[in-house]
C-alpha cells in the first residue's frame, strides 16, 4: 500500500514540465536582455536562439546522466559518477553552488531595479538595498519550511510564466515584427572582428536557460525517471525558447537598441510603456516583482540544500547546527548572495555567473565523455560537441570582459582560486594514511576515493 501511495504521489511528465519551467522562465530574463543588446545590437533575439541552440547540445549530457542515474543530488551526482567524491567533484560542485548564489544576487538586484522604477529617479540607487530586503525576506520564508516554500513556488510560479508568456504575446501584436538587420554596432564590441560580440553574448542568453539543470534534482520524485528526466528538460527548453524570442522581437518592436542598452536594468518596463501605457508599465513591473520574489525564495532554498548535500558527503566541511542557528547553509548562503548584491551591479554579477557556470557545464560533458562510456549509452560526438561551444563562448567573454571590463576577471579568478585552495586543503585534513577519504557516503563510484 506504501509503494502505491508513493507512487500515486510521484510527478507526472506535465508536472515536471510545469516546475521545469517555473524554474527556467525566471527572473534573469527582466534584465539580460538589455546587457545581450549592449554587446550584439538588434541581433539580441537571435542571441536566445543561438543559446538555446547551445543549450540544446549541452542539455544533452544532463538528460544522459539523469535517464542513467536519477537522483535527487542531480549535478552533484554527475560529478561524483564522472570523478569520484573528492578534490575534483568538490571544486566543481561548489562552482555550481556559486553560481546558484550569484543567480540569487543577479536576481535580488533585478527585483530592486523594477521596484523602483514605480519611485521618483531620485530613489535609483537604493536597487541593491531593495536587493538585500528580498534576501532576508527570502532567508524568513525558507526558514518557515517546505509546505510554505511549495505553496509560494506553485501560486508565484503560474503568475510569471503566464504573465510573461501574456506579455510577449501582446507585445507582438502591439507592436508588430522588429527589423533585425544587424547594422546597429555597440560600443563594447565595435572594434572587434564581426561576430565576435554575437559569440561572446551567448555566455549571457545561456543563463536565461540554465534553471534547466535544476530539473535533474527531480529524479526521486518523478513517474519513470529514467525516460521522464529527459523528456522534461528537453520540453521545458523549448517551452522557454518560443517564450524568450517573443519576448526579446516585442522589446525589439517597443524601444530602439540605444534606449534598450540604456534601460537594460529595467528594459521590459520601459518597452512595455511606449506600447500599453502607465497600465502595461505597472503590469510588468508587478510580474517582474512576483518573478524574482519567487525565484529568489526557490533559487536560495535549493542552493543551500546543495551545500548541505556537500556537507554530508564530507565535500565541504561539517555545517551541524551551529549554537541556535538550526540551518547554517541556509545562513551562509543567503549571507554571501548578501554581500554580492552589495558590491556589484547586475551587469557583473551576470558575467561572474556565466563563467563559474560554463566552467561546470565543460567539466559536465568531459566527465561524460571522459570517464562514464562504460556505464552511459551516449553519442560521444555530441559532449564534445557541446564542449568546443561552451569554449568558444567562455573565450570570447573572457576576452570581451578584459577589454571592457577586467575587474570581473579578477574577482572571478579570486573566486575559483579560493575554492581549489580551500577544497585541497580540506580533503588532505580528512585524508588517512592510505590516501583514502571517508566521504560519509556509500562509493558508488567506478573511482578510487582519492582526489
Amino acid at each position: 500500500m506504501k509503494d502505491t501511495t508513493d507512487k500515486n504521489n510521484k510527478l507526472s511528465l506535465i508536472g515536471s514540465i510545469s516546475l521545469g519551467t517555473g524554474v527556467m522562465i525566471g527572473a534573469g530574463i527582466f534584465v539580460l536582455m538589455g546587457q545581450i543588446a549592449e554587446l550584439v545590437g538588434d541581433l539580441f533575439p537571435i542571441a536566445f536562439i543561438a543559446g538555446a541552440v547551445v543549450v540544446g547540445f549541452s542539455s544533452y549530457s544532463y538528460v544522459k546522466f539523469s535517464n542513467a542515474f536519477p537522483s535527487s543530488g542531480g549535478v552533484v551526482k554527475f560529478f561524483n559518477k564522472s570523478y569520484g567524491p573528492g578534490t575534483t567533484t568538490g571544486v566543481y560542485s561548489l562552482l555550481m553552488y556559486v553560481s546558484m548564489v550569484v543567480a540569487q544576487s543577479l536576481v535580488a538586484g533585478t527585483f530592486g531595479a523594477y521596484t523602483l522604477r514605480l519611485f521618483p529617479e531620485s530613489y535609483a540607487g537604493y536597487a541593491s538595498i531593495l536587493g538585500i530586503l528580498l534576501l532576508v525576506t527570502a532567508y524568513i520564508i525558507n526558514i518557515l519550511g517546505n509546505k510554505v516554500i511549495g505553496a509560494t513556488a506553485t501560486f508565484t510560479a503560474i503568475i510569471k510564466v503566464g504573465g510573461i508568456a501574456l506579455l510577449a504575446i501582446a507585445g507582438l501584436v502591439a507592436s508588430g515584427f522588429a527589423d533585425i538587420i544587424g547594422d546597429y554596432i555597440p560600443q563594447n564590441t565595435e572594434t572587434l572582428p564581426q561576430g565576435f560580440g554575437f559569440v561572446a553574448a551567448l555566455a549571457l542568453s545561456i543563463l536565461a536557460y540554465k534553471g534547466f539543470t535544476t530539473i535533474t534534482n527531480q529524479g526521486g520524485d518523478i513517474k519513470n525517471p529514467h525516460k521522464n528526466l529527459g523528456r522534461s528538460i528537453v520540453i521545458s527548453i523549448l517551452i522557454c525558447t518560443l517564450i524568450y524570442v517573443a519576448l526579446a522581437l516585442a522589446v525589439a518592436g517597443g524601444l530602439s537598441i540605444p534606449e534598450i542598452i540604456k534601460a537594460k536594468d529595467y528594459a521590459l518596463a520601459a518597452a512595455a510603456e511606449p506600447v500599453f501605457g502607465e497600465w502595461g508599465l505597472w503590469f510588468t513591473i508587478a510580474i517582474a516583482i512576483v518573478a524574482t520574489f519567487s525565484g529568489v525564495i526557490a533559487s536560495v532554498f535549493s542552493a543551500s540544500r546543495l551545500l548541505g548535500m556537500l556537507s554530508n558527503m564530507k565535500q565541504v566541511p561539517s555545517l551541524k547546527r551551529i549554537g541556535n542557528f538550526k540551518n547554517p547553509a541556509l545562513i551562509f548562503t543567503v549571507s554571501l548572495a548578501i554581500l554580492l548584491t552589495a558590491l556589484f551591479d547586475l551587469t557583473r554579477i551576470a558575467s561572474i555567473g556565466a563563467i563559474f557556470y560554463l566552467i561546470m557545464d565543460i567539466a559536465i560533458h568531459w566527465g561524460l565523455f571522459r570517464h562514464l562510456k562504460n556505464e552511459v549509452k551516449f553519442k560521444p560526438i555530441i559532449p564534445l560537441i557541446a564542449i568546443v561551444m561552451d569554449i568558444a563562448v567562455l573565450a570570447a567573454f573572457l576576452y570581451i570582459k578584459y577589454l571592457n571590463d577586467p575587474m570581473v576577471l579578477i574577482v572571478a579568478a579570486i573566486g575559483i582560486i579560493l575554492i581549489l585552495i580551500a577544497e585541497r586543503f580540506f580533503m588532505i585534513s580528512h585524508t588517512d594514511d592510505d590516501g583514502n577519504m571517508p566521504m560519509g557516503m556509500e562509493n558508488t563510484n567506478n573511482k578510487n576515493n582519492k582526489s
